[in-house]
């Protein structure tokens, strides 16, 4: 929303969202990249959120495919994913 109205602004909404935001990019400053600009980092934590919710949330609930949308490489790396927990948990003691 700061592309369109400025932090400061009274608009209602505007300091709701600006009230709940600042705590999440200010925990997301560690692995922001550095040469972003600082209109830029809410548009990396919002990358972020998405590749969590993209990758993490489907594995974590037991779908077998990562995400609807997927990308190149996802069977790939689906299938190390799943090879390497199939020999964690089938390893002979």
């Amino acid at each position: 929303m700061s592309i369109f109205l400025h932090k400061t602004s009274d608009f209602f909404f505007m300091k709701v969202f600006v009230k709940f935001t600042i705590p999440v990019i200010f925990l997301f400053r560690p692995i922001t990249a550095g040469f972003l600009l600082n209109k830029l980092h809410p548009l990396n934590v919002a990358w972020f959120f998405y590749m969590i919710r993209f990758y993490v949330v489907p594995l974590v609930l037991g779908h077998s495919v990562i995400g609807v949308l997927s990308f190149p490489l996802e069977p790939e790396i689906a299938l190390v994913i799943y090879d390497n927990e199939n020999f964690l948990l089938t390893k002979n003691q």
